[in-house]
């Protein structure tokens, strides 16, 4: 095997499984949601509506700053135990760009936090998070070139990935 710099050695790459859930409101946004899990492993209940909850009183407090906007939210079990979450909220702003929070929480955590992260070069999604992104970028193209009336962000909100995701 090549020893590459970014890939160890004894790492193992799995396919996981991209479920849609009930869109989410938090005030005048709208997100899509998204569950992505090994097959074997999916979201606990419990932590996916500890995690839409979460979310909801971030945008009411004003710390997670959505203004009427329409995107998706990806929540992702991982981690070397599956014991730690990734939360990307993704929306559209300035008509063509995807603006992103990132939470997480792990085993020690009581809730989900902002996840922090320094430096100028810094991680931004995983190649299973990666799936529902493709998805939305058509979908969100397929309602620019529309055009754009109630029926067209309907048909935007409506449309949800669900499959497998980081596999060839």
């Amino acid at each position: 095997m090549i020893d590459l710099i970014a890939v160890d050695s004894s790492y193992r790459h799995v396919s996981k499984i991209a479920s849609p859930g009930p869109l989410l409101r938090a005030g005048a946004s709208r997100l899509k949601w998204y569950d992505v899990a090994r097959a074997d492993t999916p979201v606990p209940s419990d932590i996916r509506e500890m995690a839409r909850s979460f979310l909801v009183s971030e945008a009411q407090k004003g710390t997670l700053e959505l203004d009427r906007d329409v995107g998706f939210a990806v929540l992702h079990r991982c981690g070397a135990g599956n014991d730690f979450y990734f939360l990307p909220v993704c929306t559209w702003r300035h008509a063509n760009e995807m603006w992103e929070s990132v939470y997480y929480k792990d085993a020690k955590s009581e809730c989900f936090a902002p996840f922090v992260q320094t430096g100028r070069h810094r991680g931004t999604l995983c190649v299973w998070e990666l799936g529902p992104v493709i998805h939305e970028q058509r979908a969100w193209v397929r309602f620019l070139q529309s055009p754009r009336g109630e029926a067209d962000l309907n048909a935007y909100l409506g449309s949800t990935y669900e499959g497998e995701v980081g596999a060839a």
